[in-house]
């Protein structure tokens, strides 16, 4: 009788161990998972910075406000189809004040970049969306925040599109490792910039 091969690899026959939820085994209930677990590898990063006009004076009391896809890259909205999981403990939304120093920072997970039907191979860099809301409509802001060293940034078409290279580094958050956390998340800087004392003013109607 030939002996038998042990050293072969098996696929594990899930049939042959019980479910992780067997209502009549009351302590599965409790043990059970209670929804999918999402492996997606998550980093913590803060985003900070500070809201100026263009004269360099902070603008207090000014709403900022972010949103972004999570780790895989994926938005929470109905009309993202991306194969990403959505993580269920991440909303992707977030706002805040600047204080009287025009300072603002976020916690957040940095998004992981996706793919877009502009070309047969297109994928947008790691991006968060910001809109500020300065003092008049006219410091009104909306714009993304890219991250120092990503190599998708320069073969993305959107980011392509700004002729002027130096407005590109303008969006682009710094890594700040003196505000990094040890052990715990990098940090970016990104400091905004509205239009201050020469805004646009409204005629009387």
């Amino acid at each position: 009788m030939p002996a038998q091969d042990n050293s072969r690899f098996v696929i594990r026959d899930r049939n042959w161990h019980p479910k992780a939820l067997t209502p009549d085994y009351k302590t599965s209930v409790a043990r059970s998972p209670r929804q999918a677990l999402v492996s997606i590898p998550q980093s913590i990063s803060e985003i900070a910075g500070r809201v100026v006009d263009q004269y360099g004076k902070p603008v207090p009391n000014t709403l900022v406000e972010m949103w972004q896809a999570n780790a895989g890259g994926r938005y929470r909205h109905k009309n993202d189809r991306y194969l990403a999981p959505l993580d269920p403990n991440f909303g992707g939304v977030g706002r805040c004040l600047t204080d009287r120093d025009g300072y603002y920072s976020f916690r957040t997970i940095k998004p992981g970049p996706y793919p877009w039907r502009n070309g047969p191979n297109d994928w947008r860099p790691a991006h968060i969306h910001f809109a500020i809301s300065g003092p008049s409509i006219a410091t009104k802001l909306i714009t993304q925040l890219y991250f120092e060293g990503d190599p998708l940034i320069p073969m993305c078409p959107i980011v392509k599109s700004i002729a002027n290279p130096q407005a590109v580094q303008q969006l682009i958050a710094k890594l700040d490792m003196s505000n990094a956390n040890p052990m715990d998340c990098l940090a970016y800087r990104f400091d905004i910039v509205l239009r201050g004392q020469r805004k646009t003013h409204f005629e009387n109607c």
